[in-house]
């Protein structure tokens, strides 16, 4: 049984002690965006408030202030949509190219 062990503590290892599996991965890396993850949460909650509050202020107010709400939504949406750009930059990439 104390065989049994030995072998299994010596998966994944070489002969001359350096052992598993390289952790190295090659790839893009992400960028980050502007937004910290709690801004991006706020942000996603913005902009759901206001695009259901545009409809529903259009039903029942009589004048166009349910515009403004539209307005709100939209201009939340692009700093989202501009967040997401930045994230899918590779980490390495100028913010000047």
């Amino acid at each position: 049984m104390g065989d049994v062990g030995d072998r299994s503590a010596r998966i994944g290892r070489s002969a001359d002690g350096n052992g598993g599996i390289p952790r190295k991965t090659f790839g893009m890396h992400q960028g980050s965006g502007f937004l910290s993850t709690r801004q991006r949460r706020l942000a996603w909650l913005g902009f759901l408030l206001a695009a259901v509050q545009a409809p529903v202020s259009a039903r029942l107010v009589e004048d166009s202030s349910w515009l403004f709400s539209l307005c709100v939504a939209l201009m939340v949406a692009t700093v989202i949509i501009a967040d997401d750009a930045a994230r899918r930059r590779p980490a390495d990439a100028r913010s000047s190219d």
